[in-house]
């Protein structure tokens, strides 16, 4: 199975510091009355703070690292003959594998990270599939970061299975 392009790192990295971004407003949020409620002088109260604050974002950056290098580490994707595989998931694993008989329709999306980084993002539509939620859900062939060149690759393999499959 395949690795994923080295820019999935970034993409991991940056979607795990945003989500942990409002974590950390929410703990701020009990820490500082906690700060407030303790401190008798403003010397302790500044302390404490800075203190609190230098931990909180340096668990931040320790848990931000560790999730981006395993997330990238334990994502894998494969193109049999007959059908995508993915892996993916770092606690529960999950495995998929899609059928090119399924598949309708092959996107290919660069934004602007991925235009810096060197990377595309490729999005698979299958026949029949619902993805869970609406809001921000993804292909069920979705895969985050491979290299341009390798993208154009699959899509146009991609394309000629499922031209064979119409008679084209």
């Amino acid at each position: 199975m395949k690795q994923l392009h080295e820019g999935a790192k970034w993409v991991f990295r940056i979607r795990t510091y945003v989500s942990l971004f409002f974590i950390l407003i929410f703990l701020l949020s009990f820490i500082i009355p906690l700060a407030i409620t303790t401190s008798t002088a403003s010397d302790n109260f500044l302390s404490l703070w800075g203190l609190s604050l230098l931990l909180i974002i340096a668990i931040t950056i320790f848990i931000g690292e560790f999730y981006s290098r395993f997330a990238y580490k334990n994502w894998k994707y494969e193109l049999t003959s007959h059908e995508l595989k993915l892996e993916r998931g770092i606690i529960w694993k999950k495995y998929s594998a899609i059928p090119f008989e399924r598949v309708q329709n092959i996107d290919i999306k660069r934004g602007i990270l991925a235009r810096i980084i060197g990377f595309s993002t490729i999005d698979i539509q299958t026949a029949g599939y619902h993805a869970p939620g609406s809001a921000g859900s993804v292909s069920e062939g979705h895969i985050p970061a491979v290299s341009v060149k390798e993208a154009e690759q699959m899509r146009d393999f991609l394309i000629k299975k499922i031209g064979k499959r119409q008679g084209l």
